[in-house]
């Protein structure tokens, strides 16, 4: 019998196998239990019938920005074929900013190289160029104070003030509030209105300066479904390691003694380990907080505060292959904030005219970010219809952005719904909801390393630097459970690499003047002008 550390990671996404992987790489016994019947959580792919090699739906498209550091490593890690995983990933080339009327722009996701293209790189990218050039003077300028205040700063005031607040979207053009303000929706589900100054115009900056890394592209997508060219050699990998994995055995308590874990109670059987690593969403995290866990683990008690939304996906299989761009659609006038991406441009081996009889040659996955506004087609909410009556209305709002010329109803031959939505009697329910970040949530976040010496965690409310829930988030957050355990083990090995966030060196200086402001209690130099304008906005009739 080994006497290597035991671990039982609880859930089985990006998170779980992250600290899996880094753990079992580092001599510990590891079992990952999966509640699914594959492992990946929201990021896995699903058979869309039951065929021998049948098409496969998604969650929703996977999206690789340049910032993506601590994933992208550990699929370099992860061997396929003559290489890596990482292999996969390939660059986009542009984005769609689409709205209705024609008004559409495309915006380059290559490295500029000519003097326009730097200028066009920085600014931003509006369908009909209806903001006033003043007003995207003056969101640039809000950028630059976030760019060059201080940590401490952004951790106090700019935790405490919402992104919309931030750029005084209020008080500007509904053309601002939609392509500037709004922007972000599209991205990651969350509401400009509750979300963060400090983590929204975080990963803003963090998507605008990708497209300047010399070392690797603006942004990557998957050359295949996520599970195929992802997560099934990453099983292949974890099992050479000796990891093992447990599908179809869902969490059903943690228990504790007020001091510790003590044990797992999966599907039915009590499952024990000397360290735990829980991966689990935040919703099921949730009912398992008992009392006495709390006591073990007081930082746990930030879960009930923690919030979600919704960010689901739809593939609509066509009977002929839809390029519209090389890379992203982000569709600036759908009252769902959708996004898409047409995958058989990039999808190498994945055929879907072989998969499908010669019935698909084009497949769309769009995106649903907004699901409390009413739609255009039958005038509710998407939480209020059918999952019939959402798929109509999003093939609605993307065909009214294209056009039925570049997107025909006779184009279609199936469709995939993400499959977490399910039908109540109110509407529609959803089994994996993404945690958002919102003003002052910070606090409520807990760190990897718990209180409770044998448990962390690895999951999408964990305290990390990128602070959304990401594929990135969760390698991070797999990361730091893993040193967690590291540290407090007698495995005596190197502890996990983790990147955070990364801005150009350049701005540092600034950055050190503005913390010994910020410890003086001064403000920022540049809220001077700031609060200059907001009197002089006050005053216009």
């Amino acid at each position: 019998m080994s006497d290597s550390p035991t671990v039982a990671v609880l859930g089985g996404g990006i998170g779980g196998l992250t600290a899996a992987h880094e753990l079992a790489e580092r001599g510990f016994d590891v079992t990952v239990y999966e509640a699914n019947d594959r492992v990946g959580g929201k990021a896995r792919s699903i058979p869309a019938s039951d065929d021998d090699e049948p098409l496969l739906g998604e969650h929703g498209f996977r999206f690789f920005p340049a910032y993506y550091r601590n994933v992208v490593d550990t699929m370099e890690r992860i061997p396929d074929a003559d290489g890596s995983v990482a292999d996969h990933l390939v660059a986009t080339s542009e984005t769609l900013v689409s709205g209705i009327g024609d008004l559409a722009v495309r915006a380059s996701t290559e490295r500029p190289s000519t003097p326009r293209e730097w200028l066009d790189a920085f600014r931003p990218q509006i369908a009909g160029g209806s903001v006033p050039r003043h007003e995207i003077a003056h969101f640039l300028s809000r950028l630059a104070v976030l760019l060059t205040s201080c940590q401490e700063r952004r951790e106090d005031e700019f935790e405490r003030t919402s992104w919309w607040e931030f750029i005084d979207a209020a008080e500007m053009s509904p053309a601002y509030q939609k392509h500037l303000a709004a922007s972000t929706q599209a991205l990651v589900a969350l509401r400009p209105e509750v979300g963060s100054a400090r983590t929204v115009g975080s990963i803003y900056l963090q998507l605008l300066f990708g497209q300047f890394y010399p070392d690797r592209p603006a942004e990557r997508v998957l050359d295949g479904p996520t599970s195929e060219v992802w997560f099934d050699p990453w099983v292949g990998y974890l099992h050479e390691r000796g990891v093992t994995i447990e599908l179809d055995a869902p969490v059903t308590a943690i228990e504790s003694d007020g001091r510790r874990v003590t044990g797992a109670v999966v599907d039915g059987e009590r499952v024990t380990a000397d360290y735990y690593v829980a991966a689990l969403p935040v919703d099921v995290m949730r009912r398992l907080v008992t009392p006495e866990l709390r006591r073990a683990a007081p930082s746990l008690a930030g879960v009930e505060h923690v919030e979600t939304a919704w960010m689901n996906g739809v593939q609509f299989y066509l009977d002929r292959d839809v390029p519209i761009v090389g890379g992203h659609a982000v569709y600036v006038d759908s009252p769902w904030a959708l996004t898409s991406i047409s995958q058989r441009q990039f999808w190498v081996d994945h055929d879907p005219v072989a998969r499908s009889g010669g019935e698909v040659e084009g497949v769309l996955s769009v995106i649903a970010s907004d699901w409390e506004t009413p739609g255009v087609l039958y005038g509710k909410p998407a939480r209020e219809c059918t999952r019939e009556e959402v798929v109509e209305e999003i093939w609605a709002q993307v065909q009214a952005h294209l056009g039925p010329e570049e997107l025909p109803d006779e184009a279609r031959v199936s469709h995939f719904l993400d499959p977490a939505l399910g039908e109540g009697e109110g509407g529609l329910t959803n089994d994996a909801p993404l945690v958002i970040n919102t003003v002052g949530s910070l606090r409520h976040r807990p760190e990897a390393g718990t209180e409770a010496e044998n448990l962390v965690l690895a999951a999408d409310y964990v305290r990390v630097d990128t602070d959304l829930a990401t594929m990135e988030a969760a390698s991070e957050a797999g990361r730091r459970a893993a040193n967690a355990v590291l540290s407090r083990s007698r495995v005596h090995a190197r502890p996990c690499e983790v990147w955070g966030l990364e801005e150009p060196r350049v701005f540092d200086p600034l950055k050190r003047q503005d913390e010994l402001r910020y410890r003086l209690g001064l403000p920022h130099p540049g809220e001077a002008g700031h609060d200059a304008w907001e009197v002089l906005h006050s005053l216009r009739p």
